[in-house]
């Protein structure tokens, strides 16, 4: 299980995005094929892929979502990823507050949000489920 980082500080008041992201992010080139981002969402137990280029930059997003779009239209499971991945992915600044990450989370209707840094490098990901997972104390099975 992935384990989300919380420090709470000013009682969460002004709680920072770097202090609660997951840093250990599933990522992959947009050279590999849907089936291949679809058996690493199984395998390692998470809902996104985030695509980055050779500079660690966000250049698209895979989730659960687009895994069942794409099954569910019949798309050849040898495509690459950019052609079916989310582009001009959402982001936010590491040093954004987590009231901003979660009025952009409610705005745009996203449930994984990638985090950056100064220089646009992914450095980190806010995604719905781990703050459930934590809040719950909720272990999910993972596959072998």
């Amino acid at each position: 299980m992935r384990k989300v980082k919380v420090r709470m500080k000013n009682g969460g008041r002004k709680m920072k995005v770097r202090n609660i992201m997951v840093e250990n992010v599933v990522t992959a080139k947009e050279d590999n094929t849907i089936k291949n981002a679809i058996e690493m969402l199984y395998k390692k137990h998470v809902g996104s892929i985030v695509i980055t280029d050779d500079e660690g930059k966000c250049k698209g997003i895979f989730t659960e979502r687009d895994a069942i779009r794409v099954v569910a239209q019949k798309v050849a499971l040898d495509e690459p990823l950019r052609n079916v991945m989310t582009k001009n992915v959402i982001t936010i600044q590491e040093d954004a507050t987590f009231e901003e990450a979660r009025r952009r989370i409610i705005s745009r209707g996203i449930r994984h949000l990638p985090v950056v840094n100064q220089k646009g490098k992914m450095v980190g990901l806010l995604a719905i489920r781990d703050f459930l997972d934590e809040l719950f104390g909720i272990k999910f099975w993972k596959p072998d």
